[in-house]
């Protein structure tokens, strides 16, 4: 009789499925108790929106409403942070303390860290983006449709799994002990070049001309064209293409420091 080869043994799908979950759940349960994470990450967005935004809730520029405009900005500003942060500054923390090494050496698929670690940014930046709307609607004035609402949702979930491959490449550039300092120099001078804080019609000049070449003003335009709100000179094919194409660079450049750190290793 001839001899059957052995086949080695895969995984099964479920199981992998099964690995995906817990991890994303471990994940999103660790960084919501750890208070330092995540009362900042939801807290600030929600207490600078009701300085801003729920306090101007009466007001209106060029036709439009200041809380509504301020809550499709600081609703960008919460799921950047929350996808910086999360990413970025525990990313860069887990790989000095040799956690990530850990990861690596156990059973798990690489991916599922890295997928749970983005989900998880990814349920935050809802979280905040849904308490921002109930505060919008319930003490700012705003009116907002079913349909406004879940593109919001969708612009969140988008521009949360774009933010998180920038904290994949910060995580792997910059010391865990400088993390959070270098990422809010970042993370801050660019939400407020970007018209997060302000609409971005009211900063002078020369800075609205640095604004295309930010991330968050590509995001925060396409949220505003939610309301109707984004600027009207450029298109906004030109916004999904500058944020699809900041997304596959940062990706890009993550893959290469990492290779080339496995291959220095």
């Amino acid at each position: 009789m001839a001899s059957v080869a052995a086949v080695p043994e895969l995984a099964p799908v479920g199981n992998v499925g099964r690995i995906f979950v817990k991890e994303t759940k471990y994940e999103f349960v660790k960084l919501m108790r750890t208070r330092s994470f995540s009362a900042s990450v939801i807290g600030f967005p929600v207490m600078f929106y009701l300085l801003f935004g729920v306090a101007n809730k009466h007001a209106y520029s060029d036709n439009v409403h200041i809380a509504k405009y301020m809550l499709g900005g600081y609703a960008v500003f919460g799921l950047v942070g929350a996808a910086l942060f999360g990413i970025g500054v525990g990313l860069a923390m887990e790989r000095a303390s040799g956690w990530l090494e850990v990861k690596r050496a156990s059973p798990m698929p690489p991916q599922a860290y890295l997928a749970a670690k983005c989900a998880s940014a990814v349920a935050f930046g809802l979280i905040i983006v849904s308490i921002l709307t109930t505060l919008g609607i319930a003490l700012g004035g705003v009116s907002l449709s079913l349909r406004e609402f879940a593109m919001m949702l969708g612009l969140t979930v988008v521009g949360a799994i774009a933010f998180a491959s920038m904290g994949l490449l910060l995580a792997l550039v910059i010391p865990a002990n400088a993390a959070p300092g270098i990422v809010n120099l970042i993370y801050l001078p660019m939400s407020f070049l970007s018209g997060l804080w302000v609409p971005i019609y009211m900063l002078p000049k020369w800075l609205q001309a640095v604004a295309p070449v930010l991330p968050t003003y590509h995001l925060v335009q396409l949220m505003l064209s939610v309301f109707g709100y984004q600027q009207r000179s450029v298109s906004l094919l030109s916004h999904w293409v500058g944020l699809g194409g900041f997304t596959m660079l940062t990706l890009g450049a993550s893959w290469l420091i990492f290779n080339r750190s496995q291959q220095n290793a």
